[in-house]
């Protein structure tokens, strides 16, 4: 036989065994480790029969090393080997051992390999901790004996076993850097992100090189884990094992990555079916969160039980504290091991006194532990007791240490355990293209956010939320709010009625005032009202103020409302708040806060109050009140109060000159962001004027996401665009006027423009959010409604963000001449919102409505990038 025929059919031996291996864990998936062996004893025997077609040196040994060393081998893992030898090879070992790796590529294996002598092995060991940890699970598969012996008697003498903990304690504590720090990333990668499998094989590896064979009930006897731990760790384990076995399967490559498509499929693979509102996909990540956030706080506790043995603390003073307390050097620990059997209110009480002691710097691992395994005592007589009641109430109202006593009763599953509704949306993600938060972390995250505008070091942050919070007596009521804001997610139905009804229940089982009951239930029902108002509403409308000063009522009603708004918008995603979205809000806070202090409330305060700030302004710049007067006296109402003092100067210092010009006037301006711009357009509004401004930026690959447009009273349109585009990050100033004069006379040529031709099918992928908006699409959806004032419509766009959006709805409404009074383009992620108030014969006829419509809805889907036909 020769030796093309012969490696074919080594080629086609191991295709079919590990198909038949495949096959077989297919039948029965719940016992994964089974594979995980099968198929290392399938290729230990291919390297068998290899080494006996052509033959290693007579003096090599063939080592396993790494996961394939434990025995562990993934259907498209690497297989690293070591080939052992006693002295350096000659030239014609050398040409054996190419011939050897060489046939093994051949086959298909992807092999990772090293030659080396004992003496070599041990000096890279020293050198570099991945070599010294692939020693550590090293196996003979065939050749010298003698040899391997000897590396393993050799290198278990150089092993020091608290140098190796302190180099893979510095490891882990760089690779959980590198993934932010957190179980919950959108894409986690179930191997390297914390709290993923690495984190099991570390605490393995240490335990090895300290002499303790690796198995989760040896663990325990050693005393660095307890059984409870040890059963959650092996559960983990092989729902891990299970996990990334499918992926290696599904995407027939050794990639560990939960990619957005890739939880689609898993989630079809597994046969997770949706429910209510949940998509099968954010099913499967919140088991997988839940494993994530178990592995992470355990492997953290293990760590610091190794640190305790590897390296002795020197004796710490104790304190007593409180009868059942004791303070160990910095560290708050509870005096009796069954502490929380005897006295379950402990379990939320330690939290209490950490917040009452700031000489406290932690909470001990070993309490913290004894919690973790203590939370089942948390159960109804638990949470019907007054006396717990009381003490979750005194956490909310301390002072300081709020936001990281409830980061740790989540962390440690207290707060789960004692609001159930809560425990159904730990590790809950929401595939909406806006969160990019779990629904739990997100609260929290809300929780941070009006904590941070009490302190004064964060006061630039928010200088209005930070004035309202020095005059707001009740902050613990904003964040019982916080927690219960979101408490209804994935439920489906309406998620904020719902969570009224879980803050309502709540709030009277822990004897609440029935003031501080309606407070609560009605900052929970509307926690989306004024955000909605703020950036979908036409504030200029007098009507839109009093019928959102009706809803509010109260003043302090509308100060936490405005607080927990501002808290929830930027707690969704860093990438979401801006300047002008603080703007709009603020905007709204102080016109109802004027009509509910006025009862005679009018436009006129605010309008004079904003044209004072803006006189200031343009009087510094040194214009006279002529030349300001000479463009004010062409503005309307409406335009005072549709922008800011600040844009109001701008404009006026630009335009002054052009008040009844004939032809285009632009004016581009940088912004607090390197990639973005704000763009101002002047010129005697025409048709199709939307269409033309929108296929500009099109055509230059700018991006639009904010828009103001405004048409004045005398016939000129006023319009304001905030676009990014990665170009402007180089030389901004360039592209102004770049931008200033290109899209003056795209403008002023007024050319015929032909129909969009987009074709969004083959976007690229190469960023979580291009992923997410090809994997969970929004689709579109659009409202029609008059407006209050009935004189207009209001025109409301949901859709996926993609390019050509803007241009594609302006060639519509040239379609069905519609003019366009006003428009407010929001971009939330992933997804945008736009609101458009516009005007047209087309409007007010039934069937041509529809058809506008359905122009609309059809031209958004063919601008959707094309999706993986799995269903999720």
């Amino acid at each position: 036989m020769n030796i093309t025929t012969q490696n074919l059919r080594f080629k086609e031996d191991l295709r079919k065994q590990y198909k038949q291996a495949i096959a077989e864990y297919k039948k029965d998936r719940s016992r994964p480790e089974l594979l995980l062996s099968h198929l290392r004893k399938i290729v230990d025997r291919v390297l068998k029969d290899v080494a006996n077609h052509y033959p290693l040196p007579a003096q090599a040994s063939l080592c396993a090393v790494g996961g394939y060393g434990r025995g562990e081998l993934y259907p498209c893992s690497d297989i690293d080997l070591l080939i052992l030898l006693k002295t350096p090879p000659n030239a014609e070992e050398q040409e054996l051992l190419e011939v050897f790796i060489a046939t093994l590529w051949d086959l298909g294996l992807e092999v990772g390999h090293s030659v080396r002598t004992v003496d070599e092995c041990l000096e890279e060991a020293r050198k570099d901790i991945t070599t010294e940890t692939g020693l550590l699970e090293s196996r003979l598969i065939l050749g010298d004996r003698s040899n391997f012996i000897e590396l393993e008697r050799r290198f278990k003498e150089q092993l020091d076993p608290a140098s190796f903990y302190r180099a893979k304690a510095l490891e882990y504590k760089q690779r959980h850097a590198r993934y932010a720090d957190t179980p919950y990333a959108l894409e986690p990668n179930c191997k390297e992100s914390p709290g993923g499998l690495r984190d099991i094989q570390l605490i393995n590896w240490i335990a090895r090189a300290a002499g303790i064979k690796p198995s989760w009930h040896r663990l325990v006897s050693a005393g660095f884990m307890t059984e409870n731990e040890a059963l959650q760790m092996k559960v983990a384990e092989t729902n891990y094992q299970r996990l990334r076995i499918e992926l290696h399967l599904l995407s027939k490559k050794n990639d560990d990555r939960l990619l957005f498509d890739a939880q689609i499929a898993l989630a079809r693979e597994f046969k997770i079916q949706p429910e209510k509102s949940k998509r099968a996909s954010e099913l499967l990540m919140q088991m997988y969160y839940q494993d994530a956030r178990t592995v992470y706080v355990i492997s953290g506790f293990i760590m610091q039980i190794y640190e305790s043995y590897f390296f002795e603390n020197q004796q710490q003073d104790e304190e007593l504290l409180e009868g059942d307390f004791k303070i160990i050097g910095e560290e708050l620990d509870v005096i009796r091991e069954d502490a929380f059997l005897r006295k379950p209110q402990l379990l939320l009480k330690t939290f209490l006194v950490f917040q009452q002691n700031p000489q406290i710097r932690t909470i001990s691992v070993r309490t913290q532990r004894l919690i973790w395994d203590s939370v089942d005592r948390i159960d109804e007589q638990f949470r019907n007791n007054p006396i717990n009641h009381w003490l979750f109430i005194q956490i909310l109202q301390q002072p300081t240490r709020i936001v990281r006593s409830f980061r740790m009763m989540n962390y440690l599953n207290v707060l789960p355990a004692y609001i159930p509704a809560f425990e159904m949306v730990v590790g809950q993600m929401q595939h909406d293209l806006y969160h990019v938060y779990t629904v739990d972390q997100h609260s929290l995250m809300v929780m941070r956010n009006i904590r941070r505008f009490a302190m004064p070091e964060f006061h630039e942050e928010n200088p209005l939320a930070h004035q309202i919070m020095e005059n707001f007596d009740d902050t613990w009521l904003l964040y019982i709010a916080a927690l219960f804001h979101d408490i209804a997610k994935g439920r489906g139905g309406d998620h904020s009625q719902l969570g009224a009804q879980e803050v309502v229940a709540f709030a009277k089982l822990h004897n609440l005032e029935d003031e501080e009951v309606e407070f609560l239930e009605f900052l929970v029902a509307e926690h989306l009202l004024m955000s909605n108002v703020a950036q979908k509403r036409d504030l200029s409308d007098e009507q839109v103020i009093r019928a959102f000063a009706s809803r509010v009522d109260t003043q302090k009603r509308l100060a936490a409302l405005y607080l927990l708004t501002v808290a929830d918008i930027r707690g969704t995603s860093p990438k979401v708040w801006n300047n002008w979205k603080a703007k709009l809000i603020e905007n709204l806070y102080y016109l109802c806060s004027s009509a509910l202090g006025d009862n005679n409330f009018n436009r006129n305060k605010i309008l004079e109050q904003r044209k004072k700030e803006a006189k200031a302004l343009i009087k510094a710049k040194g214009m006279s009140d002529e030349q300001r007067d000479q463009f004010w006296s062409k503005m309307d109402n409406a335009y005072f109060l549709r922008h800011e003092p600040e844009d109001i100067a701008w404009h006026t210092l630009n335009l002054f000159e052009y008040t009844d010009t004939e032809t285009a006037i632009v004016r581009a301006r940088a912004t607090d962001k390197a990639d973005a711009m704000q763009i101002l357009v002047f010129i005697k509004d025409q048709d199709a004027l939307f269409e033309r401004i929108a296929s500009y930026f099109h055509e230059q690959q700018i991006n639009i996401y904010e828009a103001q447009i405004h048409t004045s009273s005398n016939g000129y349109a006023l319009d304001s665009f905030l676009v990014e585009s990665p170009r402007f990050a180089g030389d901004a100033s360039t592209f102004a006027k770049i931008i200033e004069i290109n899209l003056a006379t795209k403008l002023d040529l007024a050319k015929p423009l032909s129909a969009p031709d987009i074709d969004n099918a083959h976007l690229p992928t190469t960023s979580p959010g291009q992923r997410r908006s090809r994997s969970f699409p929004v689709r579109p959806r659009v409202q029609l409604d008059r407006e209050e004032s009935g004189r207009y419509w209001r025109l409301q766009v949901n859709t996926t963000d993609t390019p050509g959006i803007l241009y594609s709805l302006a060639h519509i409404f040239s379609q069905f001449k519609i003019n366009l009074r006003m428009a407010r383009l929001l971009t939330l992620g992933e997804r945008v919102e736009d609101i458009f108030i516009i005007e047209g014969p087309a409007l007010e006829n039934l069937q041509s409505q529809l058809d506008f419509e359905r122009a609309i809805i059809d031209t958004l889907n063919e601008l959707l990038p094309s999706t993986s036909t799995q269903v999720d």
